[in-house]
């Protein structure tokens, strides 16, 4: 095993540093796989950065009130011609 295939950190589960490699990538990653794995126990750990915030929830559309919607018709009315 050379020093590129493995690296050393603390296993959670083994509760000591422990030597991790890297499993097959089935994400398609290749070389960039985030994902290592203990060789003691088998405990996976994701290494790297980790991923850009995404918002939890969309923005919701604002909806106009009835009243809000009647008075922007009336602006788009024709003007009206006095008798």
């Amino acid at each position: 095993m050379s020093a590129e295939d493995h690296i050393v950190l603390v296993c959670i589960a083994c509760r000591d540093e422990r030597i991790f490699e890297q499993p097959p990538c089935s994400d398609g990653h290749g070389d960039d796989c985030p994902e290592w794995a203990c060789t003691s126990c088998g405990t996976a750990v994701l290494v790297g950065p980790a991923p850009a915030e995404r918002p939890t929830t969309r923005p919701r559309p604002v909806r106009e009130t009835p009243a809000v919607r009647d008075l922007r018709g009336r602006d788009r009315a024709a003007a009206r011609i006095p008798a």
